[in-house]
Protein backbone atom coordinates (compact mmCIF):
# COMPACT_ATOMS: atom_id res chain seq x y z
CA UNK A 1 0.00 0.00 0.00
CA UNK A 2 1.24 3.45 -1.07
CA UNK A 3 4.35 1.77 -2.44
CA UNK A 4 5.22 0.02 0.81
CA UNK A 5 7.44 -2.98 0.29
CA UNK A 6 5.75 -6.29 1.03
CA UNK A 7 8.27 -6.86 3.83
CA UNK A 8 7.56 -3.52 5.54
CA UNK A 9 3.81 -3.96 5.15
CA UNK A 10 3.96 -7.38 6.84
CA UNK A 11 6.18 -5.96 9.59
CA UNK A 12 3.77 -3.10 10.37
CA UNK A 13 0.73 -5.40 10.38
CA UNK A 14 2.49 -7.90 12.64
CA UNK A 15 3.56 -5.15 15.05
CA UNK A 16 0.05 -3.65 15.33
CA UNK A 17 -2.48 -6.49 15.29
CA UNK A 18 -6.16 -5.66 15.73
CA UNK A 19 -8.09 -7.90 18.10
CA UNK A 20 -11.15 -9.43 16.45
CA UNK A 21 -13.53 -8.10 19.11
CA UNK A 22 -12.15 -4.57 18.70
CA UNK A 23 -12.59 -4.65 14.93
CA UNK A 24 -16.15 -5.93 15.40
CA UNK A 25 -16.91 -2.97 17.66
CA UNK A 26 -15.51 -0.62 15.01
CA UNK A 27 -17.65 -2.32 12.36
CA UNK A 28 -20.72 -2.11 14.61
CA UNK A 29 -20.24 1.64 15.02
CA UNK A 30 -19.69 2.18 11.29
CA UNK A 31 -22.88 0.76 9.82
CA UNK A 32 -22.07 2.15 6.37
CA UNK A 33 -19.46 -0.61 6.12
CA UNK A 34 -22.21 -3.23 6.25
CA UNK A 35 -22.35 -5.21 3.04
CA UNK A 36 -18.61 -5.27 2.39
CA UNK A 37 -17.28 -8.64 1.26
CA UNK A 38 -14.90 -10.62 3.46
CA UNK A 39 -12.03 -9.63 1.15
CA UNK A 40 -12.98 -5.94 1.32
CA UNK A 41 -13.29 -6.13 5.10
CA UNK A 42 -9.82 -7.65 5.37
CA UNK A 43 -8.35 -4.99 3.09
CA UNK A 44 -9.97 -2.22 5.13
CA UNK A 45 -8.76 -3.72 8.40
CA UNK A 46 -5.16 -3.85 7.20
CA UNK A 47 -5.37 -0.49 5.44
CA UNK A 48 -6.55 1.13 8.68
CA UNK A 49 -3.44 -0.10 10.49
CA UNK A 50 -1.18 1.16 7.70
CA UNK A 51 -2.97 4.53 7.66
CA UNK A 52 -2.38 4.98 11.38
CA UNK A 53 1.30 4.12 10.91
CA UNK A 54 1.59 6.70 8.11
CA UNK A 55 -0.40 9.59 9.64
CA UNK A 56 0.05 11.23 13.02
CA UNK A 57 -3.14 11.88 15.00
CA UNK A 58 -2.78 14.86 17.32
CA UNK A 59 -5.52 14.89 19.97
CA UNK A 60 -6.00 18.26 21.66
CA UNK A 61 -7.08 18.41 25.33
CA UNK A 62 -10.62 17.14 25.67
CA UNK A 63 -10.26 14.37 23.06
CA UNK A 64 -9.90 10.82 24.42
CA UNK A 65 -8.08 8.84 21.77
CA UNK A 66 -7.63 5.12 22.35
CA UNK A 67 -6.86 2.47 19.74
CA UNK A 68 -10.52 1.80 19.00
CA UNK A 69 -11.20 5.48 18.37
CA UNK A 70 -8.15 5.69 16.15
CA UNK A 71 -9.45 2.75 14.12
CA UNK A 72 -12.88 4.36 13.83
CA UNK A 73 -11.28 7.33 12.14
CA UNK A 74 -8.89 5.28 10.00
CA UNK A 75 -11.58 2.94 8.66
CA UNK A 76 -13.67 5.89 7.51
CA UNK A 77 -10.62 7.48 5.91
CA UNK A 78 -9.71 4.32 4.02
CA UNK A 79 -13.16 3.38 2.71
CA UNK A 80 -12.92 5.72 -0.33
CA UNK A 81 -9.63 4.04 -1.32
CA UNK A 82 -11.04 0.51 -1.17
CA UNK A 83 -10.70 -0.15 -4.90
CA UNK A 84 -8.29 2.59 -5.99
CA UNK A 85 -5.14 0.47 -6.04
CA UNK A 86 -1.82 0.79 -4.24
CA UNK A 87 -1.20 4.46 -4.98
CA UNK A 88 -0.42 7.16 -2.44
CA UNK A 89 -3.77 8.92 -2.67
CA UNK A 90 -3.31 10.62 0.70
CA UNK A 91 0.07 12.14 -0.02
CA UNK A 92 0.91 15.71 0.89
CA UNK A 93 -0.06 15.60 4.55
CA UNK A 94 1.10 13.71 7.61
CA UNK A 95 -1.02 15.01 10.46
CA UNK A 96 -4.68 14.98 11.51
CA UNK A 97 -5.47 17.40 14.33
CA UNK A 98 -8.49 16.53 16.46
CA UNK A 99 -10.36 19.30 18.29
CA UNK A 100 -12.77 18.57 21.15
CA UNK A 101 -15.49 20.63 19.45
CA UNK A 102 -16.16 22.90 16.49
CA UNK A 103 -13.54 25.61 16.16
CA UNK A 104 -13.22 29.17 14.89
CA UNK A 105 -11.17 29.61 11.74
CA UNK A 106 -10.10 32.93 10.18
CA UNK A 107 -11.77 33.38 6.78
CA UNK A 108 -10.98 35.84 4.00
CA UNK A 109 -12.91 36.60 0.80
CA UNK A 110 -12.48 39.24 -1.90
CA UNK A 111 -15.83 40.13 -3.47
CA UNK A 112 -16.49 41.07 -7.10
CA UNK A 113 -15.84 44.76 -6.42
CA UNK A 114 -12.41 44.01 -4.93
CA UNK A 115 -13.36 44.56 -1.30
CA UNK A 116 -11.72 42.06 1.05
CA UNK A 117 -13.84 40.65 3.88
CA UNK A 118 -12.43 38.91 6.95
CA UNK A 119 -14.31 37.01 9.65
CA UNK A 120 -14.08 34.01 11.97
CA UNK A 121 -16.12 31.06 10.79
CA UNK A 122 -17.14 28.11 12.99
CA UNK A 123 -16.02 24.89 11.36
CA UNK A 124 -16.07 21.19 12.18
CA UNK A 125 -13.32 20.37 9.69
CA UNK A 126 -10.68 21.85 7.42
CA UNK A 127 -8.16 20.52 4.92
CA UNK A 128 -5.12 22.62 4.03
CA UNK A 129 -3.12 22.39 0.82
CA UNK A 130 0.17 20.68 1.78
CA UNK A 131 -0.93 20.92 5.40
CA UNK A 132 -2.86 19.00 8.04
CA UNK A 133 -6.48 18.00 8.25
CA UNK A 134 -8.39 19.40 11.21
CA UNK A 135 -11.43 17.54 12.53
CA UNK A 136 -13.83 18.19 15.41
CA UNK A 137 -14.02 14.91 17.31
CA UNK A 138 -17.83 14.98 17.82
CA UNK A 139 -18.17 15.13 14.03
CA UNK A 140 -15.91 12.10 13.63
CA UNK A 141 -17.96 10.13 16.15
CA UNK A 142 -21.23 11.20 14.48
CA UNK A 143 -19.99 9.85 11.14
CA UNK A 144 -20.16 6.31 9.85
CA UNK A 145 -23.87 5.73 9.32
CA UNK A 146 -26.18 5.99 6.31
CA UNK A 147 -27.47 9.45 7.25
CA UNK A 148 -25.76 11.59 4.59
CA UNK A 149 -23.03 12.92 6.89
CA UNK A 150 -19.37 11.97 7.11
CA UNK A 151 -16.90 14.58 8.27
CA UNK A 152 -13.87 12.33 7.67
CA UNK A 153 -14.75 11.54 4.06
CA UNK A 154 -15.68 15.18 3.39
CA UNK A 155 -12.28 16.51 4.43
CA UNK A 156 -10.33 13.71 2.79
CA UNK A 157 -12.26 14.32 -0.45
CA UNK A 158 -10.72 17.80 -0.35
CA UNK A 159 -7.29 16.16 -0.10
CA UNK A 160 -8.05 14.02 -3.16
CA UNK A 161 -9.20 17.18 -4.95
CA UNK A 162 -5.91 18.89 -4.05
CA UNK A 163 -3.73 16.19 -5.60
CA UNK A 164 -3.55 18.16 -8.85
CA UNK A 165 -3.52 21.68 -7.38
CA UNK A 166 -5.97 23.89 -5.53
CA UNK A 167 -9.29 22.33 -4.56
CA UNK A 168 -11.66 23.01 -7.47
CA UNK A 169 -13.93 19.98 -7.60
CA UNK A 170 -11.78 18.07 -10.10
CA UNK A 171 -9.62 15.33 -8.56
CA UNK A 172 -7.18 13.42 -10.79
CA UNK A 173 -9.45 11.18 -12.87
CA UNK A 174 -8.64 7.67 -14.05
CA UNK A 175 -7.54 7.01 -17.62
CA UNK A 176 -10.94 5.55 -18.49
CA UNK A 177 -12.75 8.75 -17.42
CA UNK A 178 -13.21 11.94 -19.42
CA UNK A 179 -12.71 15.37 -17.85
CA UNK A 180 -15.39 16.78 -20.18
CA UNK A 181 -17.97 14.28 -18.90
CA UNK A 182 -17.08 14.99 -15.29
CA UNK A 183 -17.17 18.76 -15.77
CA UNK A 184 -20.50 18.72 -17.62
CA UNK A 185 -22.24 16.50 -15.07
CA UNK A 186 -20.86 18.22 -11.96
CA UNK A 187 -21.48 21.73 -13.31
CA UNK A 188 -25.08 20.94 -14.26
CA UNK A 189 -25.89 19.56 -10.82
CA UNK A 190 -24.04 22.38 -9.05
CA UNK A 191 -25.96 24.96 -11.11
CA UNK A 192 -29.25 23.19 -10.35
CA UNK A 193 -28.60 23.27 -6.61
CA UNK A 194 -27.70 26.96 -6.77
CA UNK A 195 -30.85 27.76 -8.76
CA UNK A 196 -32.96 26.10 -6.08
CA UNK A 197 -31.29 28.12 -3.35
CA UNK A 198 -31.44 31.36 -5.34
CA UNK A 199 -35.22 30.90 -5.63
CA UNK A 200 -35.70 29.79 -2.03
CA UNK A 201 -32.66 30.36 0.23
CA UNK A 202 -34.16 28.13 2.93
CA UNK A 203 -35.24 25.39 0.54
CA UNK A 204 -35.17 21.77 1.72
CA UNK A 205 -32.70 20.58 -0.90
CA UNK A 206 -32.08 16.89 -1.58
CA UNK A 207 -28.45 17.22 -0.47
CA UNK A 208 -26.79 19.54 2.02
CA UNK A 209 -27.00 23.11 0.63
CA UNK A 210 -23.37 23.63 1.71
CA UNK A 211 -22.55 21.82 -1.55
CA UNK A 212 -23.58 25.02 -3.36
CA UNK A 213 -20.73 27.05 -1.78
CA UNK A 214 -18.27 26.27 -4.58
CA UNK A 215 -17.27 23.32 -6.82
CA UNK A 216 -14.78 22.02 -4.24
CA UNK A 217 -17.48 21.79 -1.58
CA UNK A 218 -19.84 20.23 -4.12
CA UNK A 219 -17.35 17.40 -4.70
CA UNK A 220 -16.75 16.94 -0.96
CA UNK A 221 -20.44 16.92 -0.04
CA UNK A 222 -21.44 14.60 -2.88
CA UNK A 223 -18.59 12.28 -1.86
CA UNK A 224 -20.09 12.21 1.64
CA UNK A 225 -23.50 11.32 0.22
CA UNK A 226 -22.03 8.77 -2.19
CA UNK A 227 -20.83 6.68 0.76
CA UNK A 228 -23.34 7.60 3.48
CA UNK A 229 -26.61 8.26 1.60
CA UNK A 230 -26.15 6.85 -1.90
CA UNK A 231 -29.89 6.47 -2.39
CA UNK A 232 -30.48 10.19 -1.83
CA UNK A 233 -27.63 11.23 -4.11
CA UNK A 234 -28.68 8.83 -6.86
CA UNK A 235 -32.28 10.01 -6.69
CA UNK A 236 -31.32 13.69 -6.83
CA UNK A 237 -28.37 13.55 -9.25
CA UNK A 238 -27.97 10.11 -10.84
CA UNK A 239 -25.29 11.28 -13.26
CA UNK A 240 -23.21 12.67 -10.38
CA UNK A 241 -23.55 9.31 -8.67
CA UNK A 242 -22.37 7.60 -11.85
CA UNK A 243 -19.27 9.81 -12.11
CA UNK A 244 -18.37 9.20 -8.47
CA UNK A 245 -18.93 5.49 -9.03
CA UNK A 246 -16.37 5.62 -11.82
CA UNK A 247 -13.95 7.64 -9.71
CA UNK A 248 -14.17 5.66 -6.46
CA UNK A 249 -14.74 2.34 -8.29
CA UNK A 250 -17.41 1.40 -5.78
CA UNK A 251 -21.20 1.09 -5.73
CA UNK A 252 -22.46 1.84 -2.21
CA UNK A 253 -26.04 2.01 -3.52
CA UNK A 254 -25.87 -1.64 -4.55
CA UNK A 255 -24.61 -2.53 -1.06
CA UNK A 256 -27.43 -0.56 0.57
CA UNK A 257 -30.10 -2.13 -1.66
CA UNK A 258 -28.77 -5.61 -0.89
CA UNK A 259 -28.94 -4.84 2.83
CA UNK A 260 -32.48 -3.53 2.47
CA UNK A 261 -33.47 -6.69 0.64
CA UNK A 262 -32.03 -9.10 3.20
CA UNK A 263 -31.64 -7.39 6.58
CA UNK A 264 -34.74 -6.58 8.68
CA UNK A 265 -32.91 -3.66 10.29
CA UNK A 266 -32.46 -1.99 6.91
CA UNK A 267 -35.94 -2.93 5.67
CA UNK A 268 -37.35 -0.76 8.46
CA UNK A 269 -35.45 2.25 7.09
CA UNK A 270 -36.39 1.98 3.42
Amino acid sequence: MWSLSAWRRRRILAKHPIADDMWQRVRHHLSFLDGLSAEEDQWLREASVLFLEDKHLTALPGVELHQEQRLLLAAQAQLPLLHLGDLNWYQGFHEIVLYPDDFLSPQRHRDASGVEHEWDGEHSGEAWQQGPIILAWPGVMASGGWEGYNLVIHELAHKLDMLNGDANGLPPLHADMRVSDWAEVMQAAYDDLNRQLDRHPDAETAIDPYAAENPAEFFAVTSEYFFSAPDLLHEAYPQVYAQLQLFYRQDPLARLKQLQATDPVYQAHE
